[in-house]
């Protein structure tokens, strides 16, 4: 249940005070395996098949490091430009609730794998803002706990709970901001541009798919202000498990207008974490936030400290791939597109299969047009992700091969494509069964052409006058006469033609 909250403008808000931002990203790992033990990480089975006595807590089980869990720490910290530490440690961060099996969770404290680090990220109009990384450090995830019986799904009001350890211990990236000042009024834009590059970044290095939907990437905005020209940072609210784009920003800004309301009012911020309420937009007081002495963090007894190699550091840096950002900034260059085109395309998941599309035989141009046109549409109408419509780049880069031929125009290519998402075949196969090859025949083109003009001896006399322009009411008599099959540029040349007039 959501109560009222005051909020003053977002125009006072930043008129009073200066937003200060704090972003912890966690990120589930993609690998086989749970971050110490041998179970499974695969989703889907059925509760508490995927738990063994290491992640269960049990009386002498003990850990064992995943070794691509800490390979895949080591390439994000190398893609977020950080020192790879020497020599680091687990540790125990010590807290009682029921989906943590253990009672303490193994995580890394003081001495985190991969420190002081940055991300460029580029904001919708095409500017560059950096983002100073404190840290990204080792952990496991905890089990998952639902509530059955209450209104909101959370444990007050519940009649009962339900556990399931199959998510306890899998391997989990924590990544740090150190804090984000100087924003402004667009801080809120700048944390969902940070978490939108960072996404994409986990994504390229292949270590997750870095699913928010999924739970396999979430976000925990951490946000205070301070009064115009004040040297200290406010008191900070935490607002946990935010898992989309858009809530990220819409939190952050919520914030911001509730902290104002607060402090405009003489009230006093509570250190805090805060549940996102999807539905309004609105945050809603959780518990009061602990400080890391309150976790009695220890180092971990059973595992062996991590020490990395500078050989293998490197030879993994050898094998991070194009980052994204550089990539949409090559791209940009060879497709002739500018940042803010650029930034549409990314929104709208667009680069890989127009990039997979290029590769097919297909100019830059054309597939841009048709993946961010017809296909983008598509995809808005029916909610589906670019990538999951039921046609492949080979297939469009056949639709504009066919269009560069001669043998579709536009408005036939459109009907192509659209057979092809029916499943109804290949480009070649729909272009058949629906009999949608352009009109090419001059003896076809020309009766109709003649037809028209004999319909319409009004707008052919105009076209003797010199009006040219009239010959667009022609061009779609013969047009509509061949159901759209015609070519509108030859079908406009033979009429000047017959009517013996220059384009000029």
């Amino acid at each position: 249940m959501t109560t009222t909250t005051d909020l003053v403008s977002y125009e006072d808000a930043l008129a009073s005070y200066d937003p200060v931002m704090g972003l912890e990203v966690h990120v589930e790992l993609g690998t086989k395996t749970k971050m110490f033990c041998g179970c499974s990480t695969e989703l889907g089975a059925e509760p508490n098949s995927q738990s063994c006595p290491t992640c269960l807590g049990l009386p002498g089980s003990l850990p064992v490091v995943n070794a691509t869990g800490v390979e895949s720490a080591i390439k994000i910290g190398l893609a977020l430009n950080c020192e790879i530490a020497e020599w680091c440690r687990f540790a125990r961060k010590n807290y009682f609730y029921p989906d943590m099996p253990k009672n303490f969770q193994t995580s890394q404290y003081d001495e985190p794998i991969a420190f002081n680090g940055y991300l460029d990220v580029q904001l919708e109009d095409g500017t560059t803002f950096r983002v100073e990384i404190e840290r990204a450090h080792m952990e496991e995830d905890t089990g998952k706990s639902t509530h059955v019986g209450g209104a909101t799904g959370r444990i007050h009001g519940a009649q009962h709970s339900l556990l399931d350890y199959n998510r306890a211990g899998i391997p989990l990236i924590e990544i740090v901001t150190k804090p984000i000042v100087g924003a402004g009024e667009r801080a809120p834009e700048v944390a969902r541009a940070y978490v939108a590059e960072l996404r994409e970044l986990i994504k390229a290095l292949g270590v997750s798919e870095a699913r928010m939907e999924m739970g396999q990437m979430r976000c925990d905005v951490n946000l205070s202000l301070m009064p115009k020209d004040a040297d200290k940072f406010g008191t900070r609210s935490e607002t946990k498990n935010v898992n989309s784009l858009r809530s990220v920003e819409r939190a952050a800004r919520f914030e911001i207008q509730r902290h104002a309301a607060v402090l405009s009012g003489g009230g006093t911020i509570v250190q805090e974490t805060r549940h996102f309420h999807e539905d309004t937009g609105s945050t809603t007081s959780g518990r009061v936030k602990e400080e890391a002495e309150d976790y009695r963090y220890f180092p971990e007894p059973d595992l062996v400290p991590v020490a990395p190699s500078r050989d293998w550091v490197e030879e993994l840096r050898a094998t991070l791939p194009e980052l994204p950002l550089a990539r949409r900034n090559r791209l940009r260059e060879e497709w002739g597109v500018s940042a803010v085109d650029m930034q549409a395309i990314l929104n709208a998941g667009a680069i890989d299969p127009i990039v997979a599309t290029i590769e097919a035989g297909a100019d830059a141009t054309s597939a841009r047009k048709w993946w961010m046109g017809e296909l983008a549409r598509t995809a808005n109408e029916t909610g589906t992700h670019l990538e999951a419509l039921p046609i492949t780049p080979e297939q469009v880069a056949r639709v504009t091969a066919l269009v560069a031929e001669g043998s579709l125009n536009d408005k036939l290519a459109r009907q192509v494509i659209e057979g092809v998402l029916k499943g109804e075949g290949t480009p070649d196969e729909v272009v058949e069964k629906r009999g949608l090859k352009v009109v090419s025949d001059e003896g076809a083109l020309t009766a109709a052409v003649d037809e028209a003009i004999a319909g319409n001896p009004a707008i052919a006399d105009k076209i003797r006058g010199g009006k040219v322009a009239a010959a667009g009411a022609l061009v779609g008599a013969v047009m509509k006469a061949t159901r759209g099959q015609a070519d509108a540029a030859r079908v406009k040349e033979l009429i000047l033609e017959k009517l013996g007039v220059s384009e000029g």
